[in-house]
C-alpha cells in the first residue's frame, strides 16, 4: 500500500509518501491550478495501487476529498481546527479555484455562479449571494457617510495622502490619538498604541517579547492593514517590506511596517504635512516644542 500524507493549502499541496511494499518514500509538491494534483492520483489509480491519504480537515478541500473518493482511495480525515474564513470564497476553494478578490468583481461572481455544485452547495451558493445584493448597499451607505465625514477633518484628509491610507484608517487614528501634542515624540505613538515589545527584564538581562498590544485594536488592525496596502502600492514601501520580510519573517516585517506607519502619519499630523512632505523633507525634519508626555 502507498501512503500519503497531504498537507492542503488553496493552491497547492505538499505530500509525504511511503510505499509499505518497498520502503520507498519521499516528498512532492502538487498544484492544483495546472491539474498537477488531478493527473498525479489518476495515474495511481491507472496503475492499480491501493492507496490511502490522511490529511488534516480543513474548509476547502472538498473537491480533492471528492476525487479520491471517486478512485476508490481510502481517505483519512484528522481533526479540524477552528476555521474562519469568508463563505463565498469557501465554495469557490471547495472546487479548487482560489480568486481571492476577484471573486467580488463581475467577472467572478459570473464564474461563481456558473460552478457545477452539489444541490445543497448551490443553494448555499444562492443563499449567500443573496445576501451579498443585501448587503452590498448598505456597506455603500456606510462608506459614504465616512468620506464625508473624513472631507471634514483637514487632518484627516492630509494623512489620507500617504499610500495604503482612507477615510476609515485616518478617521480612527485621528479620534483614538486625540492630538499629536501629547506625545513628545513620534516614538511614543508605538508605544501608545502597542506596537512595541513587551519586556520582562531583571538581573541586568533584557528580555523582549511579543508586541504589548496595549491602546486601540481597531487603530492597531486598520494600521496593519494600511501598511499592507501602502506596500502593495508604493515601490518603497514595497522594498522595505521584503527587506524586513527576508531578514526577520512576515510577522516581523508586517508589525514594524505598521509602527513606521504611525510614526509617518504622527509626523503629516503634527507638521501639517501632507505625503510629498513628508517625502521631501523627511519624517524627523523640524523641531519640535516643549511636550508635555502622555496624558
Amino acid at each position: 500500500m502507498l501512503i500519503i500524507g497531504v498537507d492542503y493549502h488553496p493552491s497547492f499541496q505538499q505530500i509525504s509518501f511511503l510505499d509499505q511494499e518497498t520502503g520507498e518514500c519521499g516528498d512532492r509538491r502538487l498544484n492544483h491550478s495546472d491539474g498537477e494534483a488531478e493527473r498525479f492520483y489518476k495515474e495511481l489509480k491507472e496503475r492499480g495501487v491501493s492507496v490511502r491519504v490522511g490529511m488534516e480537515a480543513t474548509g476547502h478541500s472538498r473537491w480533492c476529498e471528492r476525487l479520491l473518493a471517486e478512485l476508490g482511495f481510502e481517505v483519512w480525515i484528522g481533526d479540524a481546527a477552528e476555521i474562519h474564513m469568508n463563505q463565498l470564497q469557501a465554495v469557490a476553494m471547495n472546487e479548487g479555484y482560489r480568486w481571492k478578490k476577484k471573486l467580488f468583481s463581475e467577472k467572478g461572481r459570473a464564474l461563481l455562479e456558473k460552478l457545477p455544485l452539489a444541490p445543497w452547495a448551490s443553494r448555499r451558493r444562492k443563499e449567500l449571494l443573496e445576501l451579498l445584493d443585501q448587503l452590498d448597499p448598505k456597506i455603500a451607505e456606510l462608506t459614504k457617510a465616512v468620506e464625508q465625514e473624513a472631507e471634514k477633518w483637514p487632518a484627516v484628509v492630509r494623512l489620507m495622502t500617504h499610500p495604503g491610507v482612507g477615510p476609515i484608517t485616518g478617521l480612527v487614528y485621528i479620534l483614538v490619538i486625540g492630538t499629536p501634542d501629547r506625545f513628545p515624540s513620534g516614538k511614543k505613538i508605538g508605544s501608545y498604541t502597542g506596537l512595541i515589545p513587551s519586556e520582562d527584564s531583571s538581573a541586568g538581562q533584557q528580555r523582549l517579547g511579543h508586541i504589548s498590544k496595549q491602546g486601540s485594536s481597531l487603530l492597531r488592525f486598520l494600521r496593519g492593514e494600511a501598511a499592507q496596502a501602502a506596500a502593495r502600492c508604493n515601490p518603497d514601501w514595497r522594498r522595505r517590506y521584503v527587506h524586513l520580510t527576508m531578514r526577520r519573517g512576515k510577522r516581523i516585517a508586517k508589525v514594524a511596517m505598521a509602527r513606521k506607519l504611525a510614526v509617518r502619519l504622527y509626523w503629516m499630523w503634527r507638521n501639517h504635512w501632507q505625503y510629498a512632505q513628508l517625502v521631501e523633507f523627511g519624517s524627523h525634519a523640524g523641531k519640535l516644542g516643549t511636550g508635555h508626555g502622555v496624558q
